[in-house]
């Protein structure tokens, strides 16, 4: 029989705490993602729960969205008038303002509020419940968790974060109308003329595409992380954690990505 190298018990103990541990988390997130999506058009659909769930992410996302996109917004249309007042062409500042909340700020709200706070506040809801052992009480008495708890609450994340984008936009432009017309002097049906100048009904749609593909990606996240909580209290509130990076950078990736294959298209 061959001899065993030193350090082979070490290094085989390295690859399962070190390499094997995040390999495993890709696989069982891809695995649970999967169920959900299976689970997705198996009847009965929880229609109360899902009811529940848009409310609650509605209540605690709603308030944080209108709060960025003023802003982000108004930043943008100033800086944007700025140059425009220097080429003597400020009347094209709806389509700056149209280009900025459509395309990116919009999506990028989305983002920051579907990730720190939809997401964050569903994943510290499932958490609880796993570790007072409702989810596995559940399967105790013969009701899947998938179909009961998961598929209400991705669904729920996913029309939340649609919608969430079209207020986001809708209050942006108008917060940018008021300050364009009111403090940088833009002669407002010029404003209303230029939003549709560059911006079209492709770059609406292909926005819309991405907001709700952050909200499918964020509630799968947080039902994931909301599910494996280890640790007792204390893992909740790493699952939160971790349930917001992960989201910021898979949310990020998919802007970059759907960007350029809507870019594309458009072409």
């Amino acid at each position: 029989m061959p001899s065993s190298v030193p350090g082979d018990d070490y290094v085989r103990r390295w690859t399962d705490t070190t390499a094997a541990k995040p390999l495993r988390s890709v696989g069982g997130f891809f695995a649970q993602s999967l169920d959900i999506m299976v689970a997705l058009f198996k009847p009965p659909f929880a229609g109360r729960e899902f009811l529940e769930q848009t409310w609650f992410l509605a209540r605690v996302s709603v308030l944080p969205a209108l709060l960025l996109s003023v802003p982000f917004v108004v930043m943008a249309v100033f800086i944007f008038n700025v140059l425009l007042i220097e080429f003597g062409a400020a009347d094209n500042s709806g389509t700056g303002a149209a280009v900025s909340a459509v395309n990116q700020i919009g999506p990028f709200v989305t983002v920051l509020v579907v990730a720190g706070a939809g997401a964050s506040a569903m994943c510290a809801d499932l958490g609880a419940r796993t570790i007072r052992d409702e989810i596995d009480a559940l399967k105790v008495m013969g009701v899947d968790p998938v179909r009961a708890l998961l598929v209400p609450r991705v669904v729920a994340a996913t029309l939340v974060s649609l919608l969430l984008f079209s207020l986001v936009t809708l209050v942006g432009l108008v917060g940018g109308f008021f300050f364009s017309v009111f403090l940088q002097q833009v002669t407002p049906g010029a404003f209303v003329a230029g939003m549709t100048l560059l911006t079209g009904l492709s770059d609406v749609i292909i926005s819309m595409v991405k907001a709700a593909l952050f909200g499918l990606t964020a509630g799968l996240v947080a039902c994931y992380q909301g599910l494996h909580v280890g640790g007792g209290p204390a893992g909740v509130g790493n699952a939160v954690n971790e349930t917001v990076v992960f989201s910021f950078v898979l949310l990020f990736l998919i802007n970059l990505i759907v960007t350029a294959i809507g870019y594309e298209i458009a072409q």
